[in-house]
């Protein structure tokens, strides 16, 4: 069973439409110096309609930590949500390497230890690019194939992008949007049984709060 959702960035408005829809991931950052200036927006939306978040970083070559910090102080994420590396062609021709990538996925996972961290990237990265098939808790495929849920790939997925018309839409590989986020937050409600004075704190932010906070977006 899969279960529908979209992507967006600053070339979304701030109150999309989240009929039918389960997830939502909103773009955070890219590179060191971008921040979506409507991220807030979109992130609240996304809540207020119920929506499972996530939140992605468009990856550039070079200075990965910088990147992945960068990243998780811009996020506006909260406990449970999702985050995720957007590896493609950057809007210079250029792409980070497989090596940059994981590193990248790593770095992001050992900042925000409770946090699934997904990859995101379209079936020819996949397939021609990647080395090592990491792609931390889970792969976010892209191929716009016309059949959802059914992407032309071997790998176990989490996420399929099949369309960008009118919006980028995905579905997700979960029965239900509760076992979605059951998924996204497992790693935070084993830590509330197992020690609920510290529950919710992630990298040394209270529980509920979420860190501060183009060009391109998935395709």
């Amino acid at each position: 069973m899969t279960i529908k959702g979209i992507d967006v960035s600053s070339h979304q408005s701030g109150n999309y439409s989240t009929r039918g829809m389960n997830f939502v991931f909103v773009k955070a950052s890219e590179g060191r110096s971008y921040v979506n200036p409507k991220q807030g927006d979109q992130a609240t939306h996304g809540r207020e309609a119920g929506l499972v978040l996530g939140f992605y970083h468009f990856l550039w070559p070079g200075n990965i930590k910088a990147q992945a910090q960068y990243f998780v102080d811009k996020a506006k994420e909260k406990p449970g949500d999702m985050l995720a590396c957007d590896w493609e062609h950057t809007s210079e021709g250029t792409a980070a390497s497989n090596k940059e990538k994981d590193a990248f996925i790593k770095e992001v996972k050992r900042l925000r230890p409770r946090h699934k961290v997904l990859l995101y990237c379209n079936r020819d990265f996949w397939l021609n690019r990647d080395t090592t098939s990491y792609a931390g808790d889970g792969l976010w495929i892209a191929q716009y194939n016309g059949k959802p849920g059914k992407p032309d790939i071997q790998a176990s997925w989490r996420f399929h992008q099949y369309t960008s018309s009118p919006i980028d839409t995905n579905v997700g590989r979960f029965g239900s949007r509760s076992a979605l986020r059951s998924w996204a937050r497992e790693r935070f409600d084993a830590k509330l049984t197992a020690d609920p004075a510290e529950a919710g704190t992630e990298a040394g932010q209270p529980a509920g709060t979420a860190a501060g906070g183009g060009a391109e977006d998935p395709e």
